[in-house]
């Protein structure tokens, strides 16, 4: 019975797995009124009140703001945004946030953003980092910077391993205790603040009862003024928290979520200025090439105490391949383009699906009942969504349009399910808005640390770009990049050249003439151009 049992249940596996696969083969065009249905299915559950969506708990879904954040660059509507920063501000105000040492916590297990699952995972701080990047970028807010440079300076404070990798995560309990790192009463903060404490405890919402069992999980209720004057407060008590015992660590380093957060450090680093970030993305992508990089370029999933093990899967090419192509638009040294580019070949040649888009599991990995092809995106992006996202980028860098033709034909086929269930397929959806928006390419041939290839590099780079590839060549230097050939400098000056698949703009080589250039393009390139 048993045996017949489990027969019955390894072929209705199959013969999901086989729906699921005839239920996305349909195809079609890409239609920017998924986009449009997307958001309003997004708008209409919102939770005005609280941010973000649905009851307690509350998880941060970054994937779905990205997407929003998108739609407002598209110049679709401006609410979008507000649904962002709304959620956002609530967040960092929370108890769901490290009010002190920086870094998000899982969830929150009520509605309103206090009350953590006390645990720290690498991949949504990465994920959130990026989304609260963006949001500065979009908005200037102080407190959006603010919480991105926290986040960072937590993960290499207490998640970067010596190596280069970085760990897993943080546990939730400390002492046997959930949250007994994390949390505070009124007599030891004013133990350790004296004249301090009643100021704030007052920001901070700290009272004699508490908010959890008797003790009191930060959330900052003052105004936002307040919160720079604070930092002395916040650095006292972090150096007194410092002494108590730490949750426990997982320590291993898993090749995906290293992506995740390559690719965070990657872009904080050129959008901040901060050398510090990445030089810390540069020593991950070096761990990782070296470490889980193994026989014919194929990666694996896990290292830990000097060994890596178990056949890579999709997200760990595609999430690595993403940043990747990142740290080249920060650092602009070919080899991180050409390692992008090996990687994305391995994948096709491993992973890629009949009708499109991509296996879970490799042509080669272990025999399973049926092979695994998981399309939603859950707390981390699906790997087929990062496929996606990437491949377009990697084309504009190596006129590969073949790989354009990839990602639309996978985006095709998840295309019905975005707009019905936008908060499982966020990643998706940002994957669908960028090839809508006829995404440009823009190369740069200058010497990298010369003034006026600086001075084109800041204008291609400024703001929130969600649309755009950068390249930089020397132009004496062997020209590694497709992107580069056939593109000479005018004059000996630093040359810019705009492209929207493949085919470019005249270049110009002066700043003023390269934004012009780009506002001209932006007024020409939203996703409705593109229908």
């Amino acid at each position: 019975e048993l045996v017949a049992s489990g027969q019955k249940l390894a072929t209705a596996i199959r013969q999901q797995g086989q729906a699921d696969a005839t239920s996305t083969s349909k195809g079609g065009d890409l239609d920017e009124n998924t986009l449009h249905s997307a958001y309003r299915a997004l708008q209409q559950s919102f939770d005005r009140a609280n941010g973000g969506w649905g009851q307690a708990p509350k998880f941060p879904q970054p994937m779905a703001r990205e997407f929003l954040l998108r739609y407002r660059h598209a110049a679709f509507n401006a609410d979008a945004v507000e649904l962002v920063t709304q959620t956002l501000e609530a967040m960092a105000r929370g108890g769901m946030y490290d009010q002190l040492g920086g870094g998000f916590h899982r969830y929150s297990v009520d509605d309103r953003w206090l009350t953590p699952h006390f645990e720290k995972m690498l991949y949504d701080n990465a994920q959130l980092a990026r989304v609260y990047l963006h949001a500065w970028q979009m908005t200037g807010r102080t407190l959006f910077r603010s919480v991105v440079e926290e986040t960072l300076d937590y993960v290499m404070r207490e998640m970067l391993a010596p190596g280069g990798g970085f760990y897993s995560t943080q546990d939730a309990d400390s002492e046997g205790v959930e949250g007994k790192f994390f949390v505070w009463t009124p007599e030891e903060i004013r133990e350790v603040l004296g004249d301090e404490a009643d100021a704030f405890m007052a920001a901070y919402g700290v009272t004699r009862h508490g908010n959890f069992e008797g003790k009191n999980i930060l959330e900052f209720i003052g105004d936002m003024d307040q919160r720079p004057a604070l930092a002395s407060a916040r650095r006292k008590l972090f150096n007194a928290r410092d002494k108590r015992v730490y949750p426990g660590r997982d320590d291993k380093i898993l090749t995906s979520w290293n992506g995740l957060m390559l690719a965070a450090f990657s872009e904080a680093g050129r959008a901040l200025g901060r050398e510090d970030y990445r030089q810390t993305a540069e020593t991950c992508a070096e761990f990782l090439l070296r470490e889980v990089r193994k026989d014919h370029g194929r990666l694996l999933h896990t290292w830990k105490d000097g060994r890596a093990r178990f056949n890579g899967y999709l997200e760990d090419y595609s999430y690595f391949i993403e940043g990747l192509l990142e740290l080249y638009q920060t650092t602009f040294e070919p080899r991180w383009y050409l390692a992008a580019h090996e990687l994305t070949e391995t994948m096709l040649a491993h992973f890629q699906a009949p009708g499109g888009g991509f296996y879970d599991t490799s042509d080669d990995h272990e025999a399973l009942i049926t092979r695994p092809r998981d399309l939603q995106d859950n707390a981390t992006p699906s790997g087929n969504a990062m496929a996606v996202t990437a491949l377009p980028n990697l084309a504009g860098l190596s006129n590969e349009v073949r790989y354009v033709d990839l990602a639309h034909e996978a985006l095709a086929q998840v295309q019905p399910m975005m707009a019905q269930y936008p908060l499982g397929f966020g990643q998706w959806l940002a994957a669908l808005s960028y090839a809508l928006s006829r995404p440009r390419e823009i190369v740069i041939i200058g010497q990298l640390e010369a003034p006026d290839t600086a001075a084109l590099l800041g204008i291609a780079q400024d703001g929130y770009q969600p649309y755009q590839i950068v390249a930089v060549g020397a132009p004496d230097s062997e020209m590694t990049l497709p992107a580069f050939q056939d593109r000479d400098q005018i004059g000996d000056r630093a040359t810019a050249y705009v492209c929207t698949n493949c085919a470019c703009q005249a270049p110009v080589a002066d700043p003023d003439g390269l934004r012009a250039l780009l506002r001209r393009k932006e007024a020409g390139s939203r996703a409705s151009d593109a229908l």
